[in-house]
């Protein structure tokens, strides 16, 4: 798209009439432009026509201006789910739906999507994020702008770039070389400038290679100068830590005010002359830019004045996390005969409280997540579905279900919260969660110095129940006038906002009947983060219980006897997965493993439903009848789970990052910095490349993933020749061999017997997604650019000769193979 087809109703092109806006603003109002206004939105200037441009988190669903639940958002499968489907066509999807949300909240610009790599499990936002494979990353998120930029709406590519973990993020350096940068990390955001043209990137916190990426020459080459980028670097929030940033291409700083950007310091750089006017008018430039294209400069037609592809929400949300499942072991006990089956043992504790999402900035609030007892109870009408959890996974504090608590004020469902300074309110909410967030809004975060709370608990039934809070800082609790809790509780760990996504949590035990109302009041001190200014966290509800794990497992198994099939939901927690922290393990949390053999040990039609965003350790997996990874299904993730058990839906996933054994096994796994770097020095081979290169056999392999159906792959062909600027066409003959229909992906891997370049021992070039009926067959073909057998030498490199192609169903699953000759 051009810039003259993206605004078309003036008669002068877009350059020019953006030149023009630009030459009446003052030096103050363009280095003002530079900064956020607030958390989420950028200054507007009146006398051009300017209003403000609302970004907002995404990736995976939009929040919004503010984080609550009276504003809820529509919660996508995660990034990996989507990942897992290899489908463009699903991805693309998948941003229009993000688009359409961001229009129904006023959002101009997405904060989206994450396509840092899966350079080791053990990263902590690895959910965020598509794939170990830069190609099927690159791919995905070229269809996943294009959904979002349709619709009028900004994508922004993040984080820019090698940024793929957590722990030091804001001060580490990743060393890695030029040819790794290129070849993964960098390849990875390059389609989605130079083929779906983003309109934002934005840069990661960490540096590379001791410079920090808001200050690094790669905002410029080759974001710029070798893709011809024309949009807005935004910084992650506070990731501009000084004014040589505004000499570099990093375009906005947020949130504001920046203290390096914000009038003073920058505004006296330019008047000084050490940061040139010039770079500052071509930011401004950018900016305008941007606005234009989201409708937010007046006399310029935005790229799409209505949303141009709308579908329903929530029936993509199934739809897209059934796609994304993977099955990867099936002795036949699925799909699930519904009239078949009396009754199913349904255990885990994530069946009845299901992650749908992970932790961190990308959380959205939805309306309703519909949980696995739920999905599979509807599914099976006609069946008895009991439930048992089997072991405890909830580390810290759980909200209190809606059901259970009253505003004493309105008599409605929910609490009362108060911002008092001085002991005077300032601002009350009528709260419908125990969950609180203030992350932009109205709330007077910085101003006052307490909240006050107040519900009441209604136990839903009898027993020991452990109610308590989650936030650092000084809280008092009052359970029917009496104080139980009165504690400071300091921050767990150094990382920068690990208060606000990882509370330390604190709770007494208390005993009740069931239908007994508790009038809870909590008083909380209110911390300043001064490095996230105005963010304010406040969590309160349950502790989980410590009744006896052995205790739990027998129930379980005293439920899973006897039944036609146990479906046993293991995962992980907010503690596993999330923003601001690396996990140091693959095991699942609590006693999960030792529920799992035991509910096999009762029930040899055991079928285990993995809940977590990335990779855990399975000791059991070849013990029990059918595993499948569903990831962090999204807000249907019980109605998706149920039609993929129950057959309605194809499981139609296949691996987007390798499965290990163990995390011993893993090739690549370091993830903390040492002396404040992290050492890329396994070059190109990450994820299957490591693998392979190791020669060790993980517990399931890239790409990897079972169907309903079966198939064939034959006759397997490609161009013989290729040169520099070309493609390559490969073909083959793909039959589903078996009796229902299916789909399958056919994936094509290049491999170089001898050369003279340290190359992978295989590596993906390309694939396609292929839906057939019982019986039926047809010819794939699928284009592979003369660049996927390029190495960078300072610059992309071509090493003439021959070059094997692989074609099947993943990197180790191999149908038929091709050669072709590389010329020059």
């Amino acid at each position: 798209m051009t810039e003259t087809q993206t605004v078309s109703t003036a008669s002068r092109p877009l350059t020019e009439r953006i030149e023009a806006l630009l030459e009446q603003l003052t030096t103050e109002e363009k280095v003002q432009l530079l900064t956020g206004r607030d958390f989420w939105t950028t200054w507007p200037i009146e006398k051009i026509g300017l209003r403000r441009i609302l970004m907002s988190d995404g990736p995976s669903g939009v929040r919004g201006e503010v984080w609550d639940e009276r504003d809820p958002s529509l919660n996508l499968p995660s990034a990996t789910a989507l990942s897992a489907s290899w489908d463009r066509a699903i991805a693309k999807r998948y941003g229009a739906a993000a688009a359409v949300e961001a229009r129904r909240k006023g959002v101009d610009v997405v904060l989206g999507p994450t396509i840092n790599l899966h350079r080791s499990p053990l990263g902590g936002r690895h959910f965020e994020a598509f794939s170990e494979d830069p190609v099927l990353t690159a791919v995905l998120a070229a269809s996943y702008v294009e959904g979002v930029q349709e619709n009028g709406v900004a994508a922004t590519p993040k984080h820019y770039v090698a940024n793929d973990y957590e722990t030091d993020r804001f001060t580490a350096s990743t060393e890695v070389s030029d040819r790794a940068l290129r070849e993964l990390y960098l390849l990875a955001f390059e389609k989605a400038v130079t083929e779906a043209h983003a309109w934002a990137i934005m840069s990661s916190y960490n540096a590379i290679n001791g410079v920090t990426a808001s200050e690094n020459d790669l905002l410029e080459t080759p974001l710029n100068s070798e893709w011809g980028f024309d949009g807005i670097v935004v910084s992650d929030w506070t990731g501009v830590r000084s004014v040589d940033a505004a000499t570099a291409s990093q375009d906005v700083a947020m949130p504001g005010p920046n203290p390096w950007w914000s009038e003073g310091p920058l505004l006296a750089a330019v008047r000084d002359g050490s940061v040139p006017e010039h770079a500052i008018d071509r930011k401004v430039r950018r900016i305008l830019t941007l606005a234009a294209r989201v409708g937010a400069l007046e006399g310029f037609e935005p790229v799409a004045a209505q949303p141009v592809h709308v579908e329903d929400g929530v029936a993509f949300v199934r739809e897209a996390e059934a796609e994304g499942t993977v099955l990867v072991r099936n002795t036949g006990v699925l799909p699930i005969d519904r009239a078949a089956v009396s009754r199913i043992a349904l255990i885990g504790h994530n069946a009845d409280q299901a992650r749908s999402q992970g932790g961190g900035s990308a959380t959205v609030v939805p309306s309703h997540v519909v949980t696995p007892v739920e999905g599979i109870r509807a599914a099976f009408p006609g069946a008895s579905v009991d439930y048992a959890m089997g072991a405890v996974v909830q580390e810290g504090i759980a909200e209190f279900p809606l059901s259970t608590i009253t505003n004493p004020s309105t008599g409605a469902p929910g609490a009362r919260v108060a911002f008092v300074r001085d002991g005077a309110e300032l601002y009350v909410e009528d709260r419908r969660a125990t969950a609180l967030f203030w992350f932009g809004g109205d709330a007077p975060t910085r101003e006052a110095d307490r909240l006050d709370i107040t519900t009441t608990y209604t136990a839903p039934s009898t027993g020991t129940v452990r109610i308590g809070i989650g936030a650092t800082g000084h809280s008092r609790m009052w359970i029917d006038g009496e104080l139980v809790l009165d504690e400071v509780v300091g921050s767990e760990g150094d990382q920068l906002g690990a208060a606000f996504l990882n509370p330390p949590a604190r709770s007494v035990p208390v005993e009740v009947e069931a239908g007994q109302q508790l009038a809870i009041r909590i008083e909380y001190d209110v911390v300043q983060d001064e490095t996230l200014g105005g963010v304010l966290a406040y969590q309160f509800g349950t502790e989980p219980s410590d009744a006896d794990p052995a205790v739990l497992i027998e129930e379980a198994v005293r439920t899973a006897a006897g039944a036609d099939v146990a479906v046993v939901v293991v995962g992980t927690n907010s503690k596993v997965e999330s923003e601001g922290y690396d996990r140091d393990s693959l095991a699942l949390p609590g006693h999960q493993d030792d529920l799992v053999r035991a509910v096999a040990a009762a029930n040899p039609n055991t079928v285990v439903v993995v809940n977590s965003g990335s990779p855990v350790e399975m000791p059991w997996r070849d013990d029990v009848a059918a595993v499948l990874l569903t990831w962090f299904g999204g807000q249907e993730y019980g109605n998706a789970l149920a039609d993929v058990l129950t057959g309605a839906a194809e499981p139609g996933g296949r691996l987007p990052t390798t499965w290990p054994a163990t995390l011993e096994d893993t090739p690549v796994s370091n993830v903390t910095p040492v002396d404040g770097e992290v050492a890329y020095d396994e070059g190109v081979h990450i994820g299957y490349r490591a693998w392979l290169r190791a020669g060790t056999e993980p517990a399931y392999p890239f790409g990897h993933g079972l169907g309903y159906t079966t198939w064939s792959i034959d006759g397997v062909a490609a161009t013989p020749t290729v040169r520099e600027g070309d493609a390559v066409i490969v073909t083959a003959t793909v039959a589903n061999t078996g009796d229902r229909a299916g789909k399958h992906v056919v994936q094509v891997y290049a491999s170089r017997a001898e050369s003279m370049v340290d190359r992978p021992v295989r590596w993906l070039v390309g694939f396609a997604p292929v839906r057939l009926a019982a019986g039926a067959s047809t010819e794939v073909s699928i284009e592979v650019p003369a660049r996927a057998f390029a190495h960078w030498d300072g610059a992309w490199a071509y090493e003439p000769g021959s070059f094997t192609l692989h074609v099947g169903a993943s990197v180790v699953d191999v149908a038929g193979t091709a050669t072709l000759e590389l010329e020059q």
